[in-house]
């Protein structure tokens, strides 16, 4: 058997549903799927879990994100030495998605220009994910 996909999951403290509204918006991200845990047949869903997200399916760039809300009783730690790259062609898009996602979270390397021949930048989204941006400059 060999592997199909290898595909981002990301986790939240309830605020999965903010988190897609904020990539759709800011990314361009598409949900191709969503459940909360109030849609499970006989999931015995409580009133503060059945609005969270049980998973969902986002595309993005042609890729698939997946991402879900934790149950109350079980935190996710909202911390990690995890990073999603966006690898872009435009330096422009790639600087608008950039403020976009900052948005009401945390600029931890400014968009600049680096050695390596690309503009690159780091933050952390205002639900604690943290992105990568780069673009390789033309040459030239």
């Amino acid at each position: 058997m060999s592997i199909k996909n290898l595909n981002p999951y990301l986790n939240f403290n309830g605020t999965a549903a903010k988190a897609i509204e904020l990539y759709e918006r800011a990314l361009g991200a598409k949900v191709e799927q969503q459940m909360r845990f109030g849609d499970v047949p006989g999931g015995g869903s409580t009133p503060d879990t059945e609005d969270r997200v049980m998973h969902a399916v986002l595309k993005l760039a042609g890729q698939t994100i997946m991402l879900s809300d934790g149950r109350p009783d079980m935190r996710i730690p909202s911390e990690s030495n995890q990073h999603l790259c966006l690898d872009f062609d435009d330096v422009t898009d790639m600087a608008s998605k950039f403020e976009a996602l900052a948005a009401g979270g945390k600029v931890t390397m400014p968009l600049a220009d680096t050695f390596w021949g690309a503009k690159f930048g780091m933050l952390t989204d205002a639900y604690g994910i943290q992105w990568m941006f780069n673009c390789e400059l033309r040459k030239g």
